[in-house]
């Protein structure tokens, strides 16, 4: 690993790395706080963040205002890019909700896709061994977090490979991609057009199948009322429904006067990075 940028932060580092993936086939950025007691040589819970669609590795370190609360909780932040970069794929960079950051947090199996578009190989088998190996953290207390697209990558990924999570919460979520336009057009472009299979990475589908509560220490959603996505792409009541089928305590908070940006994630951040301390301290 390559240390691009490293500052000082609440008594902590934020750092920017680079590495070449193996499972991209490419070179990956990923952002990293660690908190005082890592730098101590203490080994340090982890949360992995996912961001949303256009954002890249630096967005959350940088608007997030996560490190402060994290420094005084001991919690080590990990935020990878939302996809791979450069893999000079024709129609990459055509559209912002699909291709260059869009990776969606799931292994293509469609050309031209397939032999780059691999970010949930990329996180699960990659990223975390990665991590663990190399920095002061416990990857067995490892929670996962997102926002929009990476809230349905959270939840994805955590419903997807359990025991690998202790915790998972989401801001404004996609939690049904596969009835949602910027989900259809995803799963479409990279999973092909057999809708049976786009179940395997829907939230609510993945959810709805579960024969009991995957996370009975509950879930927490936080959700803009005023988010101008919320109707036709967002729809956390689907997810909602899932739950209770599940038995899967869910905290839903829908707060007026709030958007899908990242004042909005800010102003919530605190509670996630508490709720993930509960379970993994």
């Amino acid at each position: 690993m390559e240390v691009l940028a490293s500052h000082g932060c609440y008594g902590g580092v934020q750092r920017i790395y680079l590495h070449d993936s193996s499972a991209i086939g490419l070179p990956m950025r990923f952002s990293v706080f660690l908190p005082p007691l890592a730098l101590q040589r203490h080994r340090v819970p982890v949360l992995f963040y996912l961001a949303g669609l256009t954002c890249t590795e630096e967005t959350f370190p940088a608007k997030s205002g996560a490190q402060r609360i994290a420094a005084k909780l001991g919690i080590a932040i990990v935020a990878p890019d939302t996809s791979p970069r450069g893999a000079n794929v024709p129609g990459e960079a055509a559209s912002w909700d699909f291709g260059s950051g869009a990776g969606w947090y799931l292994d293509a199996t469609e050309e031209p896709w397939r032999r780059h578009w691999r970010m949930e190989s990329y996180l699960v088998d990659e990223l975390m061994p990665l991590v663990g190996g190399s920095l002061s953290v416990d990857i067995a207390r490892a929670g996962i977090f997102g926002h929009s697209m990476g809230g349905h990558g959270a939840l994805t990924l955590a419903l997807r490979h359990p025991g690998k999570f202790r915790a998972v919460s989401a801001l404004a979520p996609v939690v049904a991609p596969s009835l949602c336009p910027w989900g259809v057009k995803a799963f479409g472009g990279y999973l092909g057009a057999d809708r049976e299979l786009w179940k395997a990475h829907d939230a609510s589908e993945l959810m709805s199948a579960q024969p009991s509560a995957p996370y009975p220490g509950g879930i927490l959603i936080d959700q803009g009322i005023d988010d101008k996505f919320l109707a036709e792409q967002l729809r956390p009541e689907i997810f909602e429904a899932a739950c209770t089928r599940a038995t899967q305590p869910l905290t839903l908070r829908r707060h007026a006067g709030y958007d899908h940006s990242y004042y909005f994630v800010a102003s919530f951040m605190a509670d996630h990075l508490r709720h993930h301390a509960r379970h993994l301290h």
